[in-house]
């Protein structure tokens, strides 16, 4: 089964500032497609931010707006599973890029993979994609929005793996654990289903 890791870069504090955006669209094979795009957010860049990106003003005078690759981002995913690592931040982003823009929502099921990778390898000493990256092997070019989807999908393949089920729905069920979703002008985050006593 198909499932599309998004992540976000922005250029100050707001959270409708993305100037970069990765989507790759993964399954328990690995990478199937992947997209990616600067996006020129209208607005000024914080040094705090271009210190962890290194993107600039000056790479997104000519990149198109968030509206303007929004119709091909929404094909990637509408109506999809949509994973992120720290999925708050980048659902959040995505809100706040199409609240900017008057889109309607689409509609889809997302999940967070610092949120299930706690479930499935726990005890490390923390969850960040760097040391997730590290510990697995994988390789990481940190805080390239590509590369970053490229990474969610690997550690997906690896958890999916690990605990030796089939498919993300299969390793969501073994881990109690169940997807958010993302419907107009409203989500509902992702959780840990309770244990019955």
């Amino acid at each position: 089964m198909d499932f599309v890791a998004i992540d976000f870069e922005t250029a100050n504090r707001y959270r409708n500032s993305a100037c970069a955006i990765g989507i790759v669209v993964g399954n328990e094979y690995g990478v199937v497609d992947e997209y990616y795009s600067l996006i020129n957010p209208q607005s000024p860049f914080e040094m705090q931010n271009m210190r962890v990106h290194g993107i600039t003003e000056e790479d997104v005078l000519e990149a198109p707006t968030f509206a303007d690759i929004w119709p091909t981002v929404k094909r990637y995913i509408n109506n999809q599973i949509v994973v992120a690592h720290n999925a708050s931040f980048d659902m959040s982003v995505l809100r706040a890029s199409l609240d900017q823009h008057n889109c309607p929502y689409p509609s889809l099921q997302y999940l967070c993979s610092v949120m299930l990778s706690r479930q499935v390898w726990p005890g490390l000493p923390n969850y960040k994609l760097n040391t997730l990256a590290d510990v697995h092997g994988i390789m990481l070019d940190h805080h390239h929005a590509l590369a970053d989807s490229r990474a969610v999908v690997d550690l997906l393949v690896k958890a999916i793996r690990d605990s030796d089920v089939v498919d993300l729905n299969q390793l969501l069920k073994e881990q109690a654990m169940v997807y958010g979703q993302l419907f107009e002008r409203n989500y509902r985050t992702p959780k840990r289903k309770k244990k019955l006593v």
